[in-house]
């Protein structure tokens, strides 16, 4: 690895240098327990970050709330309590004073993909109609996200800027909003994001001979769509989280996260 820039990559890179595995990697159930570690350390921050957000939006749609959270975990925006009620509102009714308020809290892309992606989704809110409150069983999820990508897998109705990840991580958000559901996720309903990073720490592992192939589409997810590439890349991290019983599948996504971002503000995280 060149350059880690934080400590999951640093204990990794440290781990593959002394080999050991019996693929000629590093050793397997070392790399498994650096990634609970990693992952469930995260969380931590997550959970209470999406407390945060639902706590100071009680009457919001919720949904709206799990959108403005997964934009921020896009490496979108400054996930702030004032950014979320920005984008609840416009959500809920468009208007130019919060869109614009939306965007002032824009990170090193600039305000025009936080922009599209409301765009997107206030196109998205007005097709699909999601149950309230959110659902509180896995299956009931998988089914509620179903529904919203219904519209997105047809090129003639996505919407602009709906890619991989913003058609999901609004149901990450949601498994983060209910830890206790969250923490029994061991199959990939709902489907978790792609993104970059986890493209890349899926390759990573792959590459040190962790899982038994690469992952599916590549490190772009904003302005395509590549369903078959979700479903590969979620079939890769259920693989890896069958190999402990003591982790759900958010704490791999978390961990493959930390393995594979290139964000040196992750360094403060774990």
């Amino acid at each position: 690895m060149s350059g880690p820039v934080n400590e999951t990559q640093r204990r990794f890179a440290q781990l593959c240098a002394h080999g050991g595995g019996s693929k000629g990697g590093p050793v397997a159930s070392k790399v498994w327990e650096l990634l609970r570690w990693s992952g469930q350390t995260l969380n931590v921050l997550g959970y209470e970050a999406a407390a945060e957000q639902f706590d100071a939006h009680p009457n919001a749609n919720p949904w709206h709330v799990c959108f403005a959270i997964g934009l921020a975990w896009g490496r979108l925006a400054k996930l702030e309590v004032p950014f979320t009620t920005h984008v609840v509102n416009v959500l809920s009714d468009w208007n130019d004073h919060d869109l614009s308020g939306a965007c002032e809290y824009h990170l090193e892309r600039g305000p025009e993909p936080i922009e599209k992606s409301l765009i997107g989704a206030h196109i998205l809110f007005g097709k699909v109609t999601l149950p309230l409150p959110l659902p509180t069983t896995l299956d009931r999820l998988g089914t509620a996200q179903q529904r919203w990508l219904s519209p997105i897998l047809n090129p003639a109705t996505r919407p602009p800027y709906i890619g991989s990840w913003n058609a999901t991580a609004m149901f990450m958000a949601a498994l983060f909003a209910q830890p206790s559901l969250a923490k029994t996720q061991r199959t990939s309903t709902p489907i978790l994001p792609p993104g970059g990073p986890i493209f890349t720490g899926l390759k990573m592992l792959h590459s040190a001979k962790i899982l038994s192939k690469g992952p599916a589409g590549s490190t772009l997810d904003d302005a395509t769509f590549e369903p078959g590439a979700l479903y590969e890349n979620n079939a890769l991290m259920v693989e890896l989280a069958d190999r402990r019983s003591d982790w759900c599948l958010l704490d791999v996504h978390s961990g493959v996260y930390m393995l594979g971002t290139r964000d040196p503000r992750s360094d403060d995280w774990v």
